[in-house]
């Protein structure tokens, strides 16, 4: 049985290449996740944030792995624009129980105030197919 993540960290196409090369990830998609705006496209995003969509077994892989990875691989503390906030969102009470702990834990050892929001997983909107797996299909570009 697999389990989700979803996780929004500045632009998609770098989180998709990370998580998609970690054992017990099963897939990824990146799309569209947080906001109002019916049918978002990279083009008319409206209120929503890139984020990326995780398939993985937990029994290869845990949630808190993938919560560490999360935030060794942006800055949780960098304030972006709403299309490149830093947002964990939690499917389960117990993903969000652990979310919780680690952004307390974050907290405690920075003296910059933690920005990364927590929410419930709502509807992710999968983005353009052209932006799934960007970074493997044009080699050299950078987000």
């Amino acid at each position: 049985m697999t389990e989700k993540a979803t996780f929004s960290m500045g632009c998609f196409w770098g989180p998709d290449e990370y998580f998609s090369d970690l054992p017990g990830v099963i897939s990824t998609s990146v799309g569209y996740a947080g906001g109002t705006t019916e049918h978002p496209t990279y083009d008319d995003i409206g209120d929503h944030t890139e984020t990326i969509d995780i398939e993985f077994d937990p029994s290869v892989i845990t949630y808190q792995k993938l919560l560490d990875a999360f935030v060794r691989e942006h800055d949780p503390t960098y304030k972006a624009k709403t299309q490149y906030k830093s947002i964990i969102f939690y499917h389960t009470d117990e993903q969000k129980k652990a979310a919780e702990k680690i952004l307390t834990e974050i907290q405690g050892n920075t003296s910059r105030p933690v920005v990364t929001e927590l929410h419930p997983a709502g509807v992710f909107t999968k983005a353009e197919e052209y932006h799934q797996k960007y970074l493997r299909k044009n080699r050299g570009a950078v987000c």
